[in-house]
């Protein structure tokens, strides 16, 4: 089956669609996929303005969140259209996350209740009756409703695709926000460990936005030539996200432009480079604060001076991260005492900007066949589910 997955991160700057063929193999858990190949196309710049002033918070009318919601899908049918000309297939099924515009998996009280919520826009029926095929959308709730944090949903993609019995491996995403899944040697589905590590490139970008007027840091070159403050980054890693224990997913709710206004209060007076690489530096912090606490001290792995490949774990990159090469290399020189070697994931065969698009492929193709697509020692869910809702074309 041809599946053209699809994707949308909390960077809103685009949409990635992945054409995979899929089919099953030896158990659930082991179907085999392959890449037909991915296209990325930016959005709009009139669509990503409004998108932004929804996931900013800012106040617009219900008329304008459905008339976006519909857009949505017909900008995703549009890429996905192209996606199959230009590779010359015609896809059976669709898997469509759609655009978050709210993740808050925490409860609240509202109206009179306790509510957990979350919100993937893009009319997944509109795509359905362009394409004239099934469509699954909306997969985080399912998630949520079963007791889970409704993300990081990737962890099925990992441990299908990149386990193995001898290599400890963690696959990391930097999108807006940075997540991985950490696959020790061996590992069982219920032994996956997977959460949002928090910001990717998204505070990078919204300095980018605010001090030089450009969309983002661009091979890193601004960072480049700045000076990281440690002081400031040491105050941001002390906010309780960063220290509380997984499961836990994030996006803008926490780090959004209203942390952001909260980093430059805190880089007052300094220039205007120093302010980005100090941004850069806290997510690769962030990183590899992450691995230490929840990973590293968890698997017993001892800290060294000079590892060597004998005791190296791979750190496999994916997303627009791989493409700031400073981020990068704060990355390499945060995780080398722990003896973790990053490289991008397309050591493994998959284009690191592909990655999400071919795993909400695999979720589609779960969902079609009634199988589970969350991982619930990943999302903290009660019991595996199965994901989405199908349109059906």
């Amino acid at each position: 089956m041809v599946v053209a997955g699809v994707m949308s991160g909390t960077s809103a700057d685009g949409v990635d669609v992945a054409l995979c063929r899929i089919s099953a193999g030896r158990g659930a858990d082991s179907p085999h996929i392959k890449l037909i190949g991915h296209l990325e196309t930016r959005y709009p710049k009139a669509v990503r303005a409004a998108l932004l002033r929804v996931m900013e918070g800012q106040p617009v009318t219900a008329s304008e969140i459905s008339r976006l919601n519909w857009r949505l899908g017909e900008i995703y049918a549009e890429c996905i259209e192209r996606a199959t000309k230009l590779f010359h297939v015609e896809q059976s099924l669709v898997g469509c996350h759609g655009q978050t515009l709210q993740h808050e998996p925490k409860a609240v009280r509202h109206l009179g209740g306790l509510v957990r919520s979350t919100w993937q826009l893009g009319e997944a029926a509109a795509i359905a009756e362009r394409l004239r095929c099934p469509v699954i959308s909306d997969f985080r709730p399912a998630d949520l409703a079963a007791g889970g944090e409704g993300a990081p949903l990737v962890p099925m993609l990992d441990y299908c695709l990149f386990r193995s019995r001898t290599q400890s491996r963690t696959l990391l995403n930097v999108g807006g926000i940075a997540n991985f899944t950490w696959l020790s040697a061996g590992c069982a589905l219920d032994e996956v460990k997977a959460f949002d590590t928090g910001p990717g490139n998204m505070v990078i970008d919204h300095c980018m936005e605010r001090l030089f007027d450009r969309a983002f840091d661009k091979d890193g070159a601004v960072a480049a030539g700045g000076r990281v403050m440690e002081q400031v980054v040491r105050k941001l890693l002390a906010l309780p996200y960063f220290s509380a224990r997984p499961p836990k997913s994030c996006g803008r709710e926490e780090f959004g432009a209203a942390f952001v206004d909260r980093l430059l209060i805190l880089c007052k007076g300094a220039r205007l480079e120093d302010i980005v690489a100090t941004a850069t530096a806290l997510t690769a912090k962030s990183v590899s604060l992450a691995y230490e606490r929840f990973c590293q001290q968890d698997e017993n792995v001892p800290r060294v001076a000079h590892p060597t490949d004998a005791h190296l774990t791979e750190m496999l990159v994916a997303g627009g991260g791989v493409r700031n090469t400073t981020l990068m290399r704060m990355l390499t020189a945060e995780l080398a005492p722990f003896g973790v070697r990053v490289a991008p994931l397309e050591k493994l065969g998959i284009p690191s900007q592909a990655k999400e698009g071919v795993a909400f492929a695999l979720l589609a193709w779960l969902t079609w066949n009634r199988l589970p697509g969350n991982v619930p020692s990943a999302t903290g869910a009660v019991r595996p589910v199965v994901l989405g809702k199908v349109s059906f074309g």
